[in-house]
């Protein structure tokens, strides 16, 4: 098997940068594997000193096959820095692992996705391949390791060339996807935010690269790949993060590891009741009570630490 090469994509949060690397470094596959780091360029001069910092920190990075560290001379922003560093991957190499500076990943991570990749590579109908998932309760008892659905995540992922060189990234169908209500009903099966997000990217209210992907991932008809057990946790939900500054209500159970054969089914056919209870994640009414629940959590452990207080 030839290993995918790594696109890991950073901008000014050294911490996170430097746990989402100690935890590649940890990796069965890492010293197999080739790295390019992509370094965006200051937005503003009060993120020079942040990105050089990061620069300092990836001049001394090691345990991989190779590394290479692209840096910008200009800002891209995330959604420019993604489109372009994995086309050029997926250009010369044909099969890319995606992940942002805030991704911890699972010993067995790189496993994962590089079995998941030479598994699917000739199955068209599926799109790209997710490290991370929620914790849904339809997986407690779940055998499989894998189940598909309808949007891709952008949280740790992987996928080949012939399933992203047509990505149409202007959304040139957005006016006759609006006005279509059984389409969007469709697009939503995914999560009902996704039509809202489209929207606003078109009226510049985000950059959104991925929900474009989502969107392209849609109109083709295709499925995405998810473990049962999540390979990935996000930490970026700090005030340093870019687009994720809400509590963390997408905290998820992480794999230990351990595992390094995977039951990938060939039956390509979406579980309904997993479809249901990913859709409904993404409720407002859901989102909101995970919110209330994570305040009243951290109150109580505040309100407990000041009882404790002599």
């Amino acid at each position: 098997m030839s290993y995918a090469p790594i696109a890991l994509f950073t901008y000014n949060r050294l911490e996170e940068l430097k746990y989402t690397v100690q935890a590649l470094q940890q990796n069965l596959l890492a010293a197999e594997s080739d790295l390019t780091v992509y370094s965006d360029a200051p937005k503003t001069e009060k993120e020079i000193e942040k990105v050089s910092r990061v620069r300092a920190f990836l001049e001394t990075l090691d345990g991989f096959k190779s590394i290479t560290v692209v840096e910008r001379n200009e800002n891209f922003g995330l959604a420019r820095s993604v489109i372009e560093g994995v086309s050029d991957i997926l250009r010369l190499h044909g099969k890319v692992i995606v992940l942002e500076d805030d991704l911890l990943t699972s010993k067995n991570f790189l496993t994962y996705m590089n079995k998941a990749l030479d598994f699917y590579q000739h199955e068209e109908r599926i799109f790209s391949i997710s490290g991370y998932t929620m914790p849904l309760k339809s997986l407690r008892e779940y055998k499989n390791d894998t189940y598909l659905a309808l949007r891709p995540a952008s949280w740790g992922w992987a996928t080949w060339k012939n399933q992203w060189e047509n990505i149409d990234w202007e959304l040139q169908d957005y006016d006759t996807f609006i006005q279509d209500k059984k389409a969007i009903k469709r697009f939503n099966r995914g999560g009902i935010d996704l039509t809202r997000m489209l929207t606003n990217y078109k009226n510049k209210k985000n950059n959104s690269w991925a929900i474009r992907w989502s969107y392209a991932m849609f109109k083709a008809q295709k499925y995405a790949v998810y473990p049962k057990l999540s390979k990935v946790q996000n930490i970026g939900f700090s005030d340093n993060a870019t687009h994720c500054t809400n509590e963390h209500i997408y905290m998820t159970d992480l794999d230990s590891g351990e595992q390094f054969a995977f039951d990938f089914t060939s039956h390509i056919a979406l579980d309904k009741k997993i479809t249901e209870d990913f859709k409904s994640v993404y409720e407002f009414h859901n989102k909101l009570l995970r919110k209330m629940k994570i305040k009243l959590s951290n109150y109580l452990s505040t309100l407990q630490t000041f009882r404790s207080i002599p």
